[in-house]
Parts: structure tokens; C-alpha cells; sequence
């Protein structure tokens, strides 16, 4: 996709700060510092639209990108960091939750793991989610600049066996690094937003 606007619209936490105007949403999700916001950057091809930080757990709302007035990215707060109140946690899950279980445009579902660690407790809650409430969804896999090429296979492997995945769910190997990946995703959502 041919990149010619992007901006950030809202940091939405209840369904009335959405954006009412019907355009696809794809959402990411993923543990924090998984690389969702180096990700988002990489696919729009923007240096700092998406907030990459080095402290963790940054993102605490539903972040909204408009990419060339056809679609928003829809960025989840990022799981599993220790620093945020158990409350905070609860309402984050339940944030999602419904996202998930009522916002209508939504049309894919980015699960985000990095290549280099076996999916969480939250990343396998996260995807028997998504099958529960039948989301279309693409595992991206990303930092993959961070082994060997020779690992891929095995690390990809571990991954769709750990999450039991469909095998009607795509994969894509992923860098925000070297772009890896880049024109498949885009691919991916085109085809999501098409059906």
C-alpha cells in the first residue's frame, strides 16, 4: 500500500470516544515492548507517529492511526508488565474485552510475539479470545533481525504450537528493523479490509 496520510486521532478508553466513521479497523496487541509501536511506525513508514518508548507499558488507552482515510491501526495498552496496578490490569482486560466482543469496523486482529520467546500465559489468553469471539486474526512475528535466519523455521514452530493456532490464521515473520515483512502485512490487511 502506497502510504500518502497518516495521523493519530484519539486515545479512546470507553466505546463513545471511538471514531463513528465506519472506516476498518485492524488492532495489535501484544506484551509490552513486544515492538507494536516500532511495528506501526515500519508499516506506515514514519518515524515517531506511534510513541516508541523504552519504559514499558506505555500505551494505557486504545490508541487510533487513520492511514489514508481508508483505515485505522488500533493500538492495544501492552500486557504482562509488572509495574501496573492490578486494577489497572483489570480494567485494561476488560477495555479490550469489549473491543473485542462489540466494535463492529474491527476486520484483523494483529497478534504480535517476538521470535525470541515462547508466547506468554496473556498471549495464549489473548488468542483463545480472538477464537471465542471469532476474530480474524494474523500472528506477526516480529524482532526477527534479533536471531539467525537459520532459527526462523524452528522459533515460528514454537510459537504456532505454544498458541495452538488455526491453521487458518497467517503468519508473518517480521522486522521494524530491515522492513521484513512489511509488504505481506499490508497484504494481509488489504485482504482483511476487502472481505
Amino acid at each position: 500500500m502506497k502510504i500518502t496520510d497518516t495521523q493519530f486521532v484519539i486515545s479512546a478508553v470507553k466505546p463513545h470516544q471511538y471514531p463513528e466513521d465506519g472506516l476498518p479497523e485492524i488492532a495489535l496487541a501484544g506484551r509490552s515492548n513486544v515492538g507494536k509501536s516500532s511495528l506501526i511506525n515500519k508499516l506506515i513508514l514514519r518515524k515517531n507517529l506511534a510513541r516508541t518508548s523504552s519504559q514499558p507499558g506505555k500505551t494505557q488507552q486504545l490508541n487510533y492511526y487513520r492511514v489514508n482515510d481508508l483505515i485505522y491501526l488500533v493500538d492495544f495498552p501492552g500486557y504482562g508488565y509488572a509495574k501496573v496496578s492490578k486494577t489497572q490490569r483489570v480494567q485494561f482486560g476488560e477495555m479490550i474485552e469489549r473491543y473485542l466482543r462489540d466494535r463492529k469496523p474491527l476486520k484483523l486482529q494483529l497478534l504480535i510475539i517476538d521470535i525470541r520467546h515462547e508466547p506468554s500465559e496473556q498471549d495464549q489468553q489473548m488468542y483463545k479470545w480472538l477464537k471465542h469471539y471469532d476474530i480474524p486474526t494474523c500472528i506477526v512475528v516480529t524482532k526477527a533481525d534479533k536471531i539467525p535466519k537459520t532459527k526462523w523455521d524452528k522459533h515460528i514452530k514454537m510459537i504456532k504450537t505454544t498458541l495452538e493456532t488455526n491453521s487458518r490464521d497467517t503468519v508473518v515473520l517480521f522486522s521494524s528493523e530491515s522492513g521484513l515483512g512489511r509488504e505481506q502485512l499490508w497484504e494481509v490487511i488489504t485482504e482483511a479490509i476487502a472481505t
